[in-house]
């Protein structure tokens, strides 16, 4: 058990019913102020395990822990969960429901018994923070997938959450919009909020993750996203390919241009600006 985290799955299995274990065995902590990449590919148990961390779904072996204590599956236990964790579902439209964006994200925090001031500061400050203020009386229905998205996130940052958990949160956005979430989750952090984000993207987790937890037939490895991705074993059993930016540097070592103590570039943004301070050298 791993005293730092917040939330914590410990020996965690699940089948599903009349099905095979999905998961078995599952260790695995979120320790706060991290940004935590869960990798896999499609069916490797990404989204049950996202469901496991946040209640959606309760442990068929092993134990769900929140602040080094076990999660009870009471009314009780489950607030005292999601006041602190948060899952966004991969499709935003399993998760609007209300006829407005404001109504949308008010509706957890309603549910917590807030006043009415409170309420109207916790959705202004979510609105803010997905830098869709300017969308708070728009009909659901009418916004663009990508709206879509950013609104449901702002419905579980409004309850405040010290973890939050997304599945899948750039599938199906466009280049541009990919870059907008990136910078909403990047202020997301600056403010003290732990992310966990599940991916099959490897470019995407190595540029923006510090650790990485990777899904395997034969269970799960974590650690710094770095040292993770540049394991072609793990890369293969997971059925991931080789990101970018390992295949980048992998070239600059063997071709004597980068030092082995020099970090690799991780986009081509960092790629280009490496060639032109060398050019510049």
């Amino acid at each position: 058990m791993n005293r730092d985290a917040v939330v914590e799955l410990v020996g965690a299995g699940y089948a599903y019913e009349d099905g095979p274990a999905v998961l078995s065995g599952v260790d695995f902590a979120v320790p706060e102020g991290r940004a935590i990449a869960l990798l896999g590919r499609n069916g490797s148990g990404k989204t049950t395990m996202l469901r496991l961390l946040s209640g959606g779904l309760r442990c068929g072996s092993g134990r769900l822990r929140l602040h080094g204590e076990d999660v009870a599956y009471d009314r009780a236990g489950l607030t005292r969960l999601r006041t602190t964790v948060q899952l966004v579902v991969q499709d935003p439209d399993d998760q609007l429901f209300a006829a407005s964006v404001a109504q949308d994200v008010s509706f957890g925090p309603m549910n917590l018994g807030l006043s009415e001031d409170e309420v109207r500061a916790r959705v202004d400050e979510a609105l803010d923070a997905l830098d869709i203020t300017a969308l708070a009386d728009r009909p659901t229905h009418l916004l663009s997938y990508g709206q879509r998205k950013r609104a449901a996130i702002a419905g579980a940052v409004a309850m405040r959450p010290r973890v939050l958990i997304l599945d899948e949160p750039t599938a199906g956005l466009d280049p541009h919009g990919q870059e907008r979430l990136l910078e909403v989750l990047d202020r997301l952090r600056a403010s003290g909020t732990t992310v966990v984000m599940a991916t099959h993207d490897v470019d995407l987790a190595l540029r923006w993750a510090d650790d990485a937890a990777v899904l395997t037939p034969d269970g799960l490895r974590t650690g710094p996203v770095g040292e993770l991705l540049a394991d072609g074993a793990l890369l293969d059993a997971a059925r991931l390919r080789r990101p970018w930016g390992m295949a980048v540097t992998r070239v600059l070592r063997d071709h004597g241009l980068l030092p082995p103590d020099v970090p690799g570039p991780r986009t081509p943004e960092a790629l280009e600006a490496w060639a032109t301070t060398v050019r510049g050298a």
